[in-house]
């Protein structure tokens, strides 16, 4: 059921600020690398000779691991910050694998640290590990809360690993991450109180002051601050929810002033709904219609227990959003025609795409993917969009005896012979985005011409 309408008017709105922007990842790791490398030159400037006793290399070692550690742990958080240039240039999927990986080195730094610095002392002292645990720990200042931190982070680390995280509920796994800022914070004082890279030289201390401090300054702003601010100022409700197809329903929210939230088609919000049931949980949800100054819109397919119990929202529910987050906009095309494939629920952000993408009648292809003909959601409103600009809708369901049909490059090519002239938007379960990205690779798409951000975070 179409639930809102498109126009020219809204294209003409949705398009004004695209231009082609290029993602700036790369220099942003050379960034962080290069960062990692004027870490391991202050170690060296503070270490007037490598010594050649092992108790002083373990020593020595364990100095290199714990500043290592503490830039990783910095990146983290900043990584956590949700910066708006990180989110919608780089991508939000791609900063959440940044982020991971982060955490996997700052904690795997932070073992190495603690294992080498303990048994390195022990050797120099000539005492057992335990004995040295209990000195370094009770003896050396802000080590108690150091070694709180410590345990914090370990906590953080197993239950994000992922044979635990597929089996804990995502709602826990999210508020227990979050004691990754008391564990940050706690073991923070012991690098400046036992360091001896910082504790005769004030312009290391004074950098790394302001490193921490940068990044504590970007969580405020960007997870605390400036959703606090666009709540306030757009005050939410939910207005109506109605049901696109089997297990899908579109959920119309209402607000003022919405288009200055700076959204565009592609892009996706953190939902949280004041309401029973869903309040304690913040779920990522694509809009599936450009925005209007009074009206959003997502559309949302039920298949975990926060997407099923959208569809009993009563009007009038309170939102917060956070947001808009993603990459996945009409600034990644490069090229004058574009294929929006789709499958599922991922429908939502490229039937936004197929409304305002700029291009002349010819340009534009969407391919649908489905298992059956009554799944297809948004339907009417995708065959009057293509109708409106003369772009071709292509659907791809089970036939009537169950057979799946393949996405291949044999596919591609017969609807699409210029196919590896096309930019690609791709958004779909998993399973359909690894085989379609197989296919498109086949057909002669460049990596950097196909599009994708997954929410499987």
């Amino acid at each position: 059921m179409t639930t809102i309408q498109q126009s020219r008017a809204g294209r003409r709105q949705a398009t004004r600020r695209i231009r082609y922007r290029r993602s700036p990842a790369a220099p942003l790791l050379v960034f962080a690398w290069t960062g990692a490398a004027a870490v391991l030159w202050l170690w060296w400037h503070n270490t007037p000779a490598v010594a050649a006793t092992s108790a002083d290399r373990l020593v020595n070692a364990g100095r290199i691991t714990g500043l290592l550690a503490g830039y990783a742990i910095a990146l983290v958080i900043a990584q956590m910050a949700r910066v708006p240039a990180l989110e919608r240039r780089v991508g939000s999927d791609r900063v959440v694998r940044w982020h991971a990986r982060s955490g996997r080195y700052a904690l795997t730094l932070t073992i190495a640290h603690v294992a080498l610095i303990l048994y390195g002392y022990a050797l120099q002292a000539g005492t057992g590990i335990l004995a040295q645990t209990v000195s370094v720990v009770t003896e050396y200042p802000r080590m108690i809360e150091a070694t709180v931190g410590t345990l914090l982070l370990l906590l953080v680390g197993l239950v994000s690993a992922g044979a635990v995280r597929r089996r804990v509920r995502y709602e826990l796994w999210y508020y227990l991450h979050l004691l990754t800022y008391a564990a940050v914070y706690l073991a923070f004082w012991h690098q400046l109180a036992t360091g001896s890279e910082f504790a005769d030289d004030a312009s290391a201390r004074t950098a790394w002051y302001a490193l921490y401090i940068t990044v504590g300054s970007l969580l405020l702003w960007y997870r605390v601050l400036t959703p606090l601010r666009l709540n306030l100022r757009h005050r939410m409700r939910v207005e109506s929810v109605v049901q696109e197809a089997p297990g899908v329903v579109s959920v119309l929210i209402r607000g003022r002033r919405l288009h200055r939230l700076g959204a565009e088609a592609g892009q996706f919000f953190r939902w949280r709904f004041l309401t029973k049931g869903l309040r304690w949980t913040a779920n990522p949800y694509s809009l599936s219609a450009p925005p209007r100054p009074d009206l959003l819109r997502i559309t949302v397919k039920a298949v975990g227990g926060h997407s099923a119990a959208l569809a009993g929202l009563r009007p009038g529910a309170r939102v917060w959003a956070e947001g808009p987050y993603g990459a996945m906009t009409a600034a990644r095309r490069s090229r004058g025609k574009v294929l929006l494939l789709a499958g599922g629920a991922g429908i939502t952000p490229l039937r936004t795409l197929f409304e305002t993408l700029p291009g002349s009648p010819g340009d534009l292809t969407l391919l649908y993917r489905a298992r059956t003909a009554e799944e297809l959601a948004l339907r009417d409103e995708l065959e009057e969009i293509a109708d409106d600009r003369g772009a071709q809708l292509l659907y791809a369901v089970n036939s009537p005896d169950g057979r799946r049909p393949a996405i291949t490059a044999k596919m591609l090519r017969r609807i699409l012979p210029d196919i590896a002239r096309h930019d690609v938007y791709l958004c779909g379960p998993p399973g359909l985005a690894e085989e379609s990205y197989a296919a498109l690779r086949e057909a002669g798409v460049p990596h950097r011409r196909i599009h994708h951000e997954s929410f499987e975070f």
